[in-house]
């Protein structure tokens, strides 16, 4: 079980809002760049939050916007027969990048070792989910660490850390498990 298995309530959601992009003339490559835009941002705060840990609060909201724009992308793509092979390229590299952009400032609060193995491990889970794409013609997604659950455990830790120093060690420990759940996520996806 993962948090994607929310995905097709999560995006019922979303149609609407998709519907008035599309209609304004928005593309799912435009979503793409404001959801890199966006992470670039949280990593901002991030690194900002070094010195006040309050700020921290902000980033379970970038997560849940960012989570949002992914959807509205694939959605607006396939749904108003917008998709690309740049847009391809562009929503899977993005995804990397906003990992990358969101969770590697974490290095200056967590610890530092932990949270390499962390961006390490999602972005070959991420490529591992792609590269069985390349050669089976179907993504992979399974978990039970996904890029949703990635973000749900950053913005707890998040939300952890913006409340309480002595939220550290917990934080930590949750890295941690991350990691193993991570590369369960990767034997899951190269044993199918």
């Amino acid at each position: 079980m993962t948090i994607y298995d929310l995905k097709p309530k999560f995006q019922a959601l979303l149609k609407p809002i998709v519907k008035k992009l599309y209609e304004i003339g928005i593309t799912p490559n435009q979503v793409t760049i404001g959801a890199l835009l966006l992470s670039f941002l949280g990593g901002f705060i991030v690194f900002l939050a070094q010195k006040n840990h309050l700020l921290l609060i902000i980033i379970p909201f970038i997560m849940f916007i960012r989570m949002a724009l992914n959807a509205i992308d694939g959605i607006l793509a396939k749904e108003y027969n917008l998709t690309s092979d740049t847009g391809a390229i562009l929503n899977e590299l993005g995804d990397v990048l906003s990992d990358i952009l969101l969770y590697l400032p974490f290095i200056f609060i967590l610890n530092p070792l932990i949270l390499i193995a962390f961006v390490i491990l999602a972005i070959l889970s991420e490529f591992t989910g792609v590269l069985y794409q390349a050669i089976f013609g179907k993504r992979r997604y399974n978990g039970p660490m996904g890029k949703s659950d990635r973000a749900f455990v950053i913005g707890l830790i998040s939300v952890l850390l913006a409340f309480s120093d002595k939220a550290l060690l917990f934080s930590n420990i949750l890295l941690a498990l991350s990691v193993f759940l991570l590369f369960l996520t990767l034997f899951n996806r190269l044993k199918r």
